[in-house]
């Protein structure tokens, strides 16, 4: 089961390769720097708010026909995209790429992790950091893999491109989710119940000042890493042009593919990284850990001109945001339990959409209205965002956490695996 759901998560998680197309569009349509980041950013808002919807939505209906419905729609989105290119319609791209296919990444993404957290209760931060994780390599998958080799073999119309991953993305994805399923136990569990259960149960929780904080802290990760990751290969590209003006664009471009690529295998091992260290040392631990970290690169990073130690930065904040995404499943778990796992995962998935639009869209603007001082305002913003998390993290009381936190009997008795009282 945790392979079908890592595979799920790579495809999906393909959508971190953004920037790949995202110079490719600016240079071959024509749309400015914003118009592309809307994109991004309404793809990463419709995946954050329609996992929450799935999350509430996931004890009801099963994981197999949310992962299907997922996969269909994430395909047809790429479909879509590709007919907005073909007849140069900004709106259907947002429409296809953004929406539809955002939308289906959210049914996606959250029905693997709450299913393999189910089947591994005594092992939830492996086991999601695993499967999160793929989500990460995905960016790799495309970027120096498929996309690259459907470019060159399509002559560089972005149109046929793609179609061919939509095409490719359901032949993958519509078979692994016909193959997803809860745990025996934990099937019964939700027989049990009904969702209006599950939701009513969860609202108080939702209105914590614990969901609140989480939420907070959650979003401000979320939205300094995104905004180096939907612009990183521009960014690259810059840093290398200034370091060496007579590099040629194709020459760029390979550069920034190269660094998503490598970038993106930090984003999926940090998901497995931090997921393990915040077992041992605490998810509150580990994401003051991981803002306090970031606030220092992100400094370093305002004024960096070596294209190489500027990529390895990147890469260090790719390893933070990946973290926060293995960490906050388990920090979810720990707090409020594995019986209102999915829909309190779901909803706290909305710091994500939040984030989407933050994050891409003032690098976007920063872009197109101060090109040559952009990443040095994107980097000090990024700043002010961390330390903000970083001041809310200290609202998170380990004290009250390690008091709530779920032993394996009392996750074994939640799912029926032992008796009541036992």
């Amino acid at each position: 089961m945790a392979l079908f759901c890592t595979v799920l998560q790579v495809c999906f998680g393909t959508v971190y390769a953004w920037s790949f197309f995202q110079t490719l569009l600016v240079r071959q349509l024509g749309w400015t720097f914003t118009e592309t980041a809307w994109a991004f950013s309404l793809t990463i808002l419709s995946l954050g708010t329609s996992a929450a919807w799935a999350g509430a939505l996931l004890p009801k209906v099963g994981p197999r026909r949310l992962a299907v419905t997922g996969s269909v729609m994430f395909s047809v989105g790429y479909m879509l995209a590709s007919l907005a290119l073909k007849w140069d319609m900004l709106a259907l791209f947002y429409v296809g790429y953004g929406v539809i296919g955002g939308a289906g990444i959210g049914l996606g993404y959250v029905t693997p992790v709450a299913t393999v957290a189910k089947w591994f209760p005594d092992k939830k931060g492996l086991a999601t950091g695993i499967v999160v994780m793929g989500f990460g390599v995905g960016a790799f998958l495309l970027s120096k893999g498929l996309a690259p080799l459907l470019v060159s073999r399509l002559a560089g119309d972005l149109s046929q491109v793609f179609l061919g991953l939509g095409v490719i993305f359901a032949c993958v994805l519509i078979p692994c989710s016909l193959l997803l399923s809860n745990p025996p136990a934990a099937a019964e569990v939700v027989t049990e119940q009904t969702p209006a259960d599950e939701s009513d149960s969860a609202a108080p929780y939702l209105r914590s000042s614990e969901f609140a904080l989480m939420w907070i802290v959650f979003f401000f990760n979320i939205a300094a890493g995104i905004s180096v990751i939907s612009f990183q290969s521009e960014l690259l590209q810059e840093v290398w042009g200034l370091a060496d003006p007579t590099v040629e664009p194709a020459t760029l471009a390979e550069y920034g593919a190269t660094l998503i690529a490598v970038s993106s295998l930090c984003n999926g091992v940090g998901r497995l990284f931090w997921g393990l260290l915040s077992d041992r040392l605490g998810r509150v631990r580990v994401f003051r850990i991981l803002l306090a970290s970031q606030m220092v690169v992100f400094g370093i990073l305002m004024t960096e001109r070596n294209p190489y130690v500027f990529s390895v930065l990147v890469c260090y904040i790719l390893l933070c945001f990946g973290g926060g995404f293995a960490t906050m499943p388990s920090f979810v778990l720990d707090v409020f339990g594995p019986q209102k796992m999915s829909t309190i995962y779901g909803t706290i998935l909305t710091a994500w959409a939040a984030a989407g639009i933050c994050g891409p869209l003032y690098v976007g603007y920063l872009k197109d209205q101060y090109p040559d001082r952009a990443f040095i305002y994107c980097f000090l913003i990024g700043i002010l965002m961390l330390g903000l998390g970083y001041v809310f993290s200290y609202l998170l009381s380990d004290d009250r956490i390690r008091l709530r936190r779920p032993t394996l009997e009392d996750t074994l008795r939640q799912y029926g695996i032992l008796p009541q009282g036992s």
